[in-house]
Order: C-alpha cells, then sequence, then structure tokens
C-alpha cells in the first residue's frame, strides 16, 4: 500500500469514528447521561479534524467544480453499483431494518447527484437556494420543504432548513 492509500483509509476510518460518536452521543442524551454525550461529540468533532486532514494530505479537495463532480460520481455510485447488491442480500435475509434502510438512502443518492449536477451546471449563477432535508431517510429538497417526503412519507414540517 502506498501512503496515499493510508492517508485515503485512515481518512475512512476517522469519517465512520465521527458518525458513529454522534450516533453514541444522540443515545448518550436520551438516556439521560449529559456528559457522556458531550464527550462523544468532542470526540467526534476531533476525528473530523484527523479525517480533513488526511483527506487534504491524499490531495482529495479539489476546485468546487472537481468536487462537484466527484460528488455525482460518488452518489451515482452508490445508486446504481454499491446499494442494489445491499439490498437484494437483505431482502434474502428477511432483514427489515436494513431492507428500509438500504431503500431510502439508495432513493436519496438519486436525488443527491440530481442536486449536486443542478449546481455544478449553475456554478457560474450563484443564488440564495436553500435545502430541506429529511430527518428520516435522507431526501433533500431544494428551497422550501414538501409536504410529505416523496421516499419515507415523513412529513414536511419535521424537515430541518440547511443554509
Amino acid at each position: 500500500m502506498s501512503t496515499k492509500d493510508n492517508l485515503m483509509a485512515a481518512f475512512a476510518g476517522e469519517s465512520q469514528a465521527n458518525r458513529k460518536y454522534l450516533a453514541f452521543a444522540k443515545k448518550a442524551d436520551a438516556d439521560g447521561y449529559k456528559s457522556a454525550a458531550r464527550m462523544f461529540r468532542a470526540a467526534a468533532e476531533a476525528e473530523t479534524l484527523h479525517a480533513h486532514a488526511h483527506l487534504n494530505a491524499a490531495d482529495g479537495v479539489g476546485s468546487t467544480e472537481d468536487n462537484l463532480k466527484a460528488a455525482v460520481s460518488g452518489e451515482t455510485f452508490e445508486f446504481e453499483q454499491m446499494y442494489p447488491p445491499y439490498l437484494e442480500e437483505a431482502k434474502t435475509e428477511g432483514q427489515q431494518k436494513a431492507i428500509r434502510s438500504f431503500s431510502y438512502a439508495m432513493e436519496a443518492e438519486q436525488v443527491h447527484a440530481k442536486l449536486f449536477a443542478d449546481v455544478l451546471s449553475n456554478l457560474s449563477k450563484e443564488d440564495d437556494s436553500v435545502y430541506y432535508l429529511c430527518p428520516v431517510c435522507g431526501y433533500v429538497e431544494k428551497n422550501g420543504a414538501p409536504d410529505v417526503c416523496p421516499i419515507c412519507q415523513a412529513k414536511g414540517s419535521s424537515f430541518i432548513k440547511v443554509e
């Protein structure tokens, strides 16, 4: 393995630790352990610092145009190649929670790819777009939440505004 391979493996590990610690923090908060939750959030931020440092050292952040192209490619890979076999395996095993998780993600990734492509094609026309995130499935809507999520049927009033 090369140093770049090691940097990308470290980036993946640190990124996963960040997300895991944030999930742990949410659980600790729900369980009433505020101090534990704060520590999990602090560690999650530290893992983000490490991940960003590794990605930058691997020259993994390019121009905004290059980054948008990478995002479209990555999202497209996920819904075309990654999630379909994961979903089929979950169906074969009768894993209902996994089926739902993979299905939601696969559908949301299609929307993400389209939104990234739209931003890329209009990059020179900066605007005041605001995005709304479904907290259940990850669907994203531009400039307003729908009445109901087209993927998971969550109420639009639960969407999170992202500016």
